[in-house]
């Protein structure tokens, strides 16, 4: 028993932290790695892993590099961030731009919302407690079962398209993809920018979440 106190017992099974055989080969780590949700930490000679699942996300990276003290382990693998969702229609970009540019001079924002029995995306248009051309205060929705938040997306309305302070509070503890529009009135066409949120951590996108794109920022 790692822990005799019954929280801190619920703490570690909860977020369990694995150490990688030298052969590679973990039970515990594939049971892990094939749950529909959890996460937790594999360590291994080349970098400690977060192995983080959802029903809409895969997702194994490395949150450090090699320990400097030798560790008679194996590796931890190859990184991975799987959308098992699978992209988001670009249709949904159109009608996103669509409520931000009706919004404005104000922000605005929606959820992009994924159904694992239908497998179909959806969106939703959030409560709005405050809008303003610099500040948004709007409401996360209560899924019902089998529906989950893929993205949390705003708007800047006519300025930049950044992640501000408060985006990175209210993003923190949370596992999405969030996404900020900004210059949406722009002849040249609106500014993305884009990260995935995940285990108190925020990753770049290596592509643009949205099917038919390549970029990413």
């Amino acid at each position: 028993m790692i822990a005799d106190d019954p929280t801190a017992a619920a703490i570690l099974a909860a977020v369990p932290c694995y150490p990688i055989p030298p052969s590679g080969k973990s039970p515990a780590i594939d049971a892990l790695r094939s749950a529909p949700a959890g996460h937790g930490i594999a360590v291994g000679c080349d970098a400690v892993m977060l192995i983080l699942r959802r029903p809409w996300l895969a997702l194994d990276v490395p949150i450090t590099s090699a320990i400097a003290g030798y560790l008679p382990y194996g590796s931890a693998g190859v990184p991975r961030a799987d959308l098992l969702c699978g992209l988001i229609p670009q249709e949904f970009r159109t009608s996103m731009l669509d409520h931000f540019r009706a919004a404005l001079p104000n922000e605005a924002a929606v959820f992009v919302l994924w159904n694992e029995v239908t497998r179909q995306f959806s969106l939703s248009y959030p409560t709005i407690d405050e809008a303003t051309p610099s500040r948004l205060v709007y409401r996360t929705p209560v899924l019902p079962p089998g529906c989950y938040m893929v993205a949390d997306v705003h708007s800047h309305g006519r300025a930049r398209a950044f992640f501000s302070a408060t985006d990175d509070a209210d993003d923190a503890d949370t596992t999405k993809l969030a996404l900020v529009f900004g210059r949406i009135d722009d002849p040249t066409g609106p500014e993305m920018v884009s990260r995935l949120c995940a285990g108190g951590m925020f990753l770049p996108l290596p592509r643009s979440p949205f099917a038919g794109e390549r970029h990413a920022q």
